[in-house]
Parts: C-alpha cells; sequence; structure tokens
C-alpha cells in the first residue's frame, strides 16, 4: 500500500464521486478500440479506489499510450496525480481532457480550481465562467459561483498586499498575504513576496519555510535557492547555506550571485570542517588559531563570530587554560546569554579556577535552560562536593602546586615541604606540634596526588583521607594519632628517592 500525505487524503476523499461521475458520463461509451486500453482503465480505477495510487497511475500511464486521444484516460490520470499531491502534473492532462472534450464539464471545473490554487487567477475566472455557461449540474454551477466569488476576493486582496507592500508596511502586506495564500496554497509568488516580508520583519524561519515551498512550486527557482542559502548564511548555518546554494548552481551553473556566494560559504565551510576536527583530535591550541581564521575570514555576519567564540571558549576550557576559557566565554554569554555550550565551559574552567560558587551558578543556569543534561547534572554535583572539599583541605594547595601538576612536579613540591616542615627541624614544643600538623597534611597530600585512583576521587569532590566522605570502597589510607603514628614510617623513604636528615 503505499502511503499517502494529508492533502493527498483529503482528495482521496473525492475519488469515489469521481469515479461514479465518470461511469455516468461514459457509460456505453468506448474510449479506444484497443480492449487493452479499456483493461488497464478498468484495472487502474480498481487500484485507485483502493488506494493503490503508484500502481494505478502504471495502468493510466498504459491507457494514455495506448490510446492518446482517449480523454477518460487523460482525466483519471489526472484524478490519481490529485490524490498523489501532483497538482503540476495534474494540470497539463486536464488541459488534454477539455481540448479533446471542450463542453466536459467536470474537467473544466477541476482545472478551475487547481488555477486557483496555484494562483492563477485570470485563468481560473475563465474556466469558472465557461462552467457556468455550460449548462453545469445543480453542484457543479454552486461550486462554480463560490470559486468565482473567493477568485474576485483574492484579486482585491492581491492589489492591497502589492500596495502595502511597496510602501514597505510588512505587517499589513503579511496578513493580507496569509488570506491569499490559504486559498492559493499553490501560488510561488505569494510566497516569495510572504518570505521578503519575513526578512524585513527579521522573521527568517519563517522566511525559510515559504521559500522551500517556492522552490519546490517554481521550475527553476534560483532565487529562492539563492535566498535560501542568503539567509542560512547570516544565521550562521554554514552547511545549509552551502546546501542551498549548490541547488543553485545545479540549475544554473553560471549563475553569478550563486557561484560568488558558494566560493565564499565552500571556503568558510573548509575552515570550520578543520577547526572541528582538530577539536576532534584534542588539538585545541591548533583549533582555536583555526576558529581565529574563521573569524577574521567572515568579520561581517555577527553569529559566525559568536558560533567562533562558543568554540574557542570550549577549546580554552578542554585545554585547561581557565583564565582564558572564562573571558572568552564571558564574551559569548553577553551576546547570548542562554547559550548551554558556553555556561558549561565556563563552569568547567572556573572549576579548573577553584572558583566553585562561579561554577556552581553556570552548571544551575545551564540546568535551569536544558532538561535531563547528564553533562550539567554530573557537573553541578561535582562542583557542590569540590566548594564543600575546599572549605576543608585542599592537597594541591598543601603543596602548593597547580590541579594540572604533573606527578614529578608533586614529589618535587613534597620533598621541598618535607624537608621544611619535619618536626624534628623544630624544639619549641608548640612550633614543634605545629610542624607535626603540617608534616601529616604533606604527607597525605603526596600519598594521595601520586596515587591515580585516589587522585581522581580527589578531583570529583571526594576525600580519599576522609572516613566522611568515602562512598564505599577504594582506599582508605588514614592517619590517626597524630605524629606519633609515623614511629617505624620514614615518610622520605616511599617512591624512588630517600632523604637523610642530619639534626643539630
Amino acid at each position: 500500500m503505499v502511503t499517502i500525505n494529508p492533502t493527498a487524503h483529503k482528495l482521496m476523499s473525492y475519488v469515489p464521486f469521481l469515479l461514479v461521475l465518470i461511469d455516468l458520463r461514459f457509460e456505453g461509451v468506448n474510449g479506444g478500440k484497443d480492449g487493452g486500453v479499456e483493461n488497464h482503465l478498468e484495472m487502474g480505477k480498481k487500484l485507485l479506489a483502493a488506494g493503490q495510487l503508484a500502481d494505478a497511475l502504471s495502468h493510466f500511464h498504459a491507457a494514455v499510450d495506448g490510446d492518446p486521444q482517449n480523454y477518460i484516460a487523460y482525466y483519471r490520470r489526472a484524478t490519481v496525480y490529485l490524490a498523489m499531491g501532483k497538482s503540476k502534473s495534474a494540470l497539463p492532462d486536464l488541459s488534454k481532457v477539455i481540448e479533446l472534450k471542450p463542453d466536459f464539464t467536470s474537467a473544466r471545473l477541476q482545472r478551475g480550481n487547481l488555477l486557483l490554487k496555484h494562483g492563477k487567477l485570470d485563468e481560473a475566472e475563465s474556466d469558472l465562467k465557461k462552467v457556468l455557461k455550460s449548462n453545469p449540474s445543480s453542484r457543479e454551477e454552486q461550486e462554480a459561483q463560490s470559486q468565482l466569488k473567493k477568485a474576485d476576493e483574492i484579486q482585491r486582496l492581491v492589489a492591497q498586499a502589492q500596495s502595502d507592500f511597496s510602501r514597505k508596511d510588512y505587517i499589513s502586506a503579511t496578513s493580507y498575504l496569509d488570506i491569499i495564500i490559504d486559498t492559493c496554497v499553490w501560488d510561488a509568488d505569494s510566497r516569495e513576496m510572504r518570505a521578503e516580508c519575513y526578512i524585513q520583519l527579521g522573521e527568517m524561519g519563517k522566511a525559510i519555510s515559504d521559500l522551500k515551498a517556492a522552490s519546490k512550486l517554481k521550475s527553476d527557482n534560483t532565487q529562492a535557492f539563492y535566498k535560501l542559502s542568503s539567509i542560512y548564511y547570516n544565521l550562521g548555518d554554514h552547511e545549509m547555506s552551502l546546501n542551498e546554494v549548490r541547488e543553485c548552481l545545479k540549475l544554473d551553473p553560471d549563475h553569478k550571485q550563486c557561484f560568488s556566494h558558494y566560493k565564499q560559504v565552500k571556503k568558510l565551510n573548509k575552515q570550520i570542517q578543520a577547526a572541528e576536527e582538530l577539536i576532534d583530535q584534542q588539538q585545541y591550541s591548533d583549533a582555536v588559531s583555526k576558529y581565529e581564521a574563521v573569524m577574521k575570514a567572515e568579520p561581517n555576519v555577527p553569529q559566525f563570530l559568536l558560533n567562533a567564540k562558543e568554540r574557542i571558549c570550549h577549546c580554552l576550557s578542554k585545554d585547561q587554560q581557565p583564565a582564558k576559557a572564562i573571558s572568552v566565554c564571558s564574551e559569548v554569554l553577553s551576546s547570548d546569554p542562554h547559550n548551554v555550550n558556553a555556561l558549561k565551559d565556563r563552569a568547567e574552567a572556573y572549576l579548573q579556577d577553584d572558583q566553585y560558587e562561579e561554577a556552581i551558578k553556570d552548571f544551575g543556569t545551564a540546568k535551569e535552560l536544558t532538561e535531563n543534561d547528564r553533562q550539567i547534572k554530573e557537573g553541578l554535583e561535582r562542583a557542590q562536593r569540590l566548594l564543600k572539599q575546599s572549605q576543608k583541605r585542599d592537597y594541591y594547595k598543601i603543596l602548593g602546586v597547580k590541579r594540572t601538576a604533573q606527578k614529578k612536579e608533586i614529589l618535587k613540591a613534597y620533598r621541598k615541604l618535607a624537608q621544611r616542615w619535619h618536626p624534628d627541624n623544630f624544639q619549641n614544643p608548640e612550633e614543634k606540634k605545629k610542624a607535626e600538623k603540617k608534616f601529616i597534611d604533606i604527607a597525605q597530600a603526596k600519598e594521595v596526588l601520586t596515587d591515580p585512583e585516589m587522585r581522581s576521587k580527589f578531583d570529583q569532590g571526594e576525600d580519599p583521607m576522609d572516613p566522611e566522605s568515602q562512598q564505599g570502597g577504594g582506599h582508605h589510607h588514614h592517619f590517626h594519632g597524630g605524629w606519633d603514628n609515623f614511629h617505624g614510617f620514614n615518610p622520605f623513604g616511599s617512591g624512588p628517592f630517600n632523604f637523610k636528615f642530619n639534626h643539630n
């Protein structure tokens, strides 16, 4: 079975009536000498009634080929085209029926209705007036009069819309065009005019919708594709812009506007793709340079500048450059406060810079804007743990190293501080007690930060040395009881080095 779209489904509701009408009008009429043509017509009619449109169409094609003078075959094929929503294909068939049988009122009425939907008002009125003069049935007469009245009203509205458009009253013109298009659904000119109104009013999404329809309704509509490409370009969507300008060049490879625009979009598209590949390869510094080149290549489209800054913000955050990342991300958010990507990246940069409360704010705002984002939820929980942890003790600060410090840097800092704060260096009881506490903290910091598993836990906001923050499993290395617990243990003896102290 063929899937029928809503428009086609509506048209299909007329099919049984049309078939009965055909049978009444052509009862006893032989459309062709060839019995094969009659068989195709009969099979096509059955398949059409069953909704098997593609198969029905094949039989009506065969009937037309078998007898090109058979107006029944053309009329039934037009009926299938209408059921399939292919009005442009139905029109020539209806015209052929009228050419072969000028007094065929149903075909003329059907053509008049289609011409009205296509916005061909003068031609539609001509057909509808001829229907009224051709001794129509009461139903046909009523429908023709109704459509004629509608055509007259549309003529008046078109004149008003054009007048408002020329005066640049785009809101008023749009209101008239809405009514026109409601009747003339396949009128490309009205859709193009309304699209231009939407462009002037800044409603680009609606303009795109009308231009896409116009590009299908009018053959070789290069201007619609050019406008679509330009709109997408100004919205910062380089891929869609490239797709649309290529459609223009397929229709006319020598189209000057489209070719010039194509070169510009293609160059920018290539730069952006190269930058994204570098991000995928985690070559963040090179990606930043590429996006800076994008900004120089297209400085006149604000959305491309904003998009480039958003990606630079992401790269700097990933590259552990928190100060620069916060600055660029803040620029993006000043122009686009609801940019969730920039909020997430700035939050990560704040975490790297130990600005936990600011990170919590950004993750919180992002969470309000985007529901069910696991990355935001986890980021917010991590920021909250790190804030709580920072209010206790921070092993990085104890050793005076950055969160990005390598193991070699950590051990170097540890050795230096351990030498300085070794309790044997102090004679005064108060100073010695203070040194013992300091020394224990230094030893614990070294143990946590040189153990990959423990360090990972600490970076997620969990203190492996704090029983209260343990979430089950893992290490449980605790130093209880102060300096006495170090008797028999040489903190300087672990790892690939040993310290020897000579105390006076």
